[in-house]
């Protein structure tokens, strides 16, 4: 099937391929579609025609949407008359990431810009970089809100419909970085909105965090959350900038029908999850005025070069390694089809389109089976499409609080990813583990200045995040800087000595230095905007005293990590417990509890020997 849709005078053909028979019994079958123009190199488009069509068309030099010319919710969309419209000429309330900002008084205060500035930007170029050749893969999680449900007349079918049109736009956004976006749950708030949407944004995005880690987290594997309002905010999004996706989390202000713009700010709030900075002040190359990072920018369709840049930093400096696994069939909430580039239920491999199955050498295009001999095609067990043998590290450490993982000799996928159990002690009992990395000042301190740099003595703490300005606070409050209590100071603005005079974060902060009893109390603040909480800010999970933990701007009592490992009796003293609460064991010991001799690891990890040859260094070392 074909659409021929006329832009400008000129017919464009999008040859549509459909969805088999939906997995999800609320969306509609054969209605969702993407793919690209006929013939134009660097085109993408998705298509919804679950109640008349709609979508985006990404042309080679600009960008348009198309409705049906009647939004009355779903009420007689059939009747043939759409719109076709550029994305750049929608027009909406102004929107755009807060910035904080001073008054007169000194007072910090929040405003949302109206929309992208004058900016200078370079002719666009794409340039190859070494990152962008693995495909990477966002595993999207999205809740409704009980206001936007109510907008929609209580009609969770077409919510769902509209989400999963919504993440189909996500997808065809990212694909020019070779990231796919992948909707794996969408929670419908159909009753009563569980946390309080009143407020700044910052507080209404730091309950939805608290919310997703309590709640999500457990229930769901994913990547990112992003939180979908119908009420007015006066920063419309706002999301967590954290390089290990840990609060990977985001709020977004939808109050109209706009999907095909909307779909930008999500991209917007997500590349905030994926490392990505704002574009302004910034020599980046875009095609346009503003790309989508642009702290004011909508209906933009590209990521600027500066956009390509932190991204590719963020992978090489931590890894990314979340980004590299594949999303299961079974957990993909939208209806799959053969050619989109990923495997759907009752697929062996999907190389995508035929020009991008002519270099593949273990997929058949078109009926997304494996070719004779081949036993896989995908994975990071997978190599020359044979398996690679079992205790193969797929996945190594990357700090003492994390675990490796180990192919198991039959399947091309990794082990899911695990770490030790958040309230584990580490660093010689000065730190605790927190989300696979131990949390400590000194280390800290370095990612932003460099290895010789250390935290400031307490006092520092202590007199600087008193104050509740952007160099020393305690999170937002009312649209203000909170200042810290006494007792939660450890929590608020790190404070380093030591340091170099320049930062080796990659974006240049702006730096104060406060003398305080002989010493001098060095703090950033990065100015990402309220959308992004500075990086300058003590992480979670940082030991603030005896049994004590900063969660949330405060220090509060370490049981709050909930940890319960008995070392001794559930693991022998031979391991440690992971982040599933199942013993990992040493070198030397065998799982499930480390009792008996073997080979280290644990029943998540996958074998840490193929059977032949013994890998004693495998297990955590003792």
């Amino acid at each position: 099937m074909s659409y021929i849709i006329n832009v400008e005078g000129q017919d464009h053909v999008v040859p549509c391929v459909y969805y088999f028979e939906s997995v999800c019994v609320f969306v509609q079958d054969h209605c969702h579609y993407s793919g690209e123009v006929e013939g134009m190199e660097d085109s993408s488009v998705a298509l919804s025609v679950c109640n008349g069509l709609r979508g985006v068309l990404h042309l080679t030099h600009d960008s348009f949407g198309i409705e049906p010319l009647n939004q009355d919710s779903h009420q007689d969309q059939d009747s043939g008359q759409h719109l076709v419209y550029r994305l750049q000429d929608v027009t909406s309330q102004p929107s755009g990431c807060g910035t904080a900002h001073h008054d007169d008084h000194g007072n910090a205060t929040e405003h949302a810009q109206s929309g992208p500035e004058e900016i200078p930007h370079r002719p666009h170029t794409r340039r190859k970089r070494a990152v962008l050749h693995q495909t990477h893969y966002v595993e999207l999680l999205l809740v409704v809100d009980n206001e936007r449900f109510n907008f929609m007349r209580q009609n969770d079918t077409a919510v769902r419909e509209e989400m999963v049109h919504l993440a189909n736009l996500i997808d065809s956004i990212y694909i020019q970085l070779n990231v796919r976006v992948v909707l794996v749950g969408l929670e419908i708030w159909t009753q009563q909105n569980p946390i309080s949407i009143e407020g700044g944004a910052g507080e209404v995005l730091s309950r939805f965090t608290q919310w997703r880690e309590k709640e999500l987290v457990p229930r769901r594997r994913h990547d990112s959350a992003q939180l979908i309002l119908y009420v007015h905010l006066k920063t419309h999004y706002v999301t967590f900038l954290k390089e290990d996706l840990s609060h990977g989390g985001g709020i977004n202000a939808f109050p109209n029908n706009h999907v095909s713009s909307f779909a930008s700010i999500v991209a917007h709030e997500l590349g905030h999850n994926l490392g990505m900075n704002h574009d302004d002040g910034r020599e980046c190359a875009c095609p346009n005025q503003a790309c989508i990072m642009h702290s004011g920018a909508t209906g933009s369709r590209d990521f600027s070069s500066c956009s390509a840049d932190d991204f590719e930093k963020m992978i090489l400096s931590v890894g990314g390694s979340c980004l590299l696994n594949v999303p299961r069939p079974d957990d993909a909430y939208s209806a799959p089809f053969c050619g989109n580039g990923l495997v759907d239920h009752g697929e062996d491999c999907d190389c995508g389109s035929q020009k991008e199955c002519e270099s593949d050498p273990c997929c058949e295009f078109g009926t997304c089976r494996l070719k004779s001999g081949a036993e896989c095609a995908f994975g990071e067990c997978c190599h020359n499409c044979q398996f690679l043998p079992g205790g193969r590290v797929c996945r190594s450490s990357s700090d003492e609080c994390d675990l490796p993982e180990y192919c198991n000799g039959s399947s091309p996928l990794c082990q899911s990813d695990v770490f030790v159990q958040n309230g584990q002690p580490c660093r010689n009992n000065e730190a605790y583990c927190y989300n696979g990395k131990c949390q400590t000042y000194d280390g800290q301190c370095q990612a932003i200045f460099g290895p010789k740099a250390k935290a400031a003595p307490e006092i520092c703490f202590k007199d600087v995040n008193s104050k509740g300005d952007r160099f020393g606070n305690c999170g937002y409050y009312n649209y203000g800087y909170k200042k810290c209590e006494s007792r939660n100071a450890l929590c608020g603005k790190l404070q380093c000595s030591n340091v170099q005079s320049t930062t080796v974060f990659g974006i240049e902060p702006s730096i104060i230095s406060t003398p305080i009893g002989g010493t001098k109390c060095f703090g950033v603040d990065f100015r990402l905007g309220s959308d992004v909480p500075d990086p300058g800010m003590v992480q979670e999970g940082t030991r603030c005293g005896e049994n004590k933990v900063c969660m949330n701007f405060e220090c509060r009592s370490a049981d709050v990590l909930n940890y319960d490992c008995d070392l001794q009796n559930k693991c022998h003293g031979h391991g440690v417990c992971n982040s599933n609460k199942n013993c990992h064991c040493e070198s030397g010991w065998a799982p499930p509890f480390c009792e008996f001799k073997g080979y280290g690891g644990s029943v998540d990890s996958g074998p840490t020997w193929n059977g032949e040859e013994p890998q004693r260094s495998r297990g955590v070392e003792g």
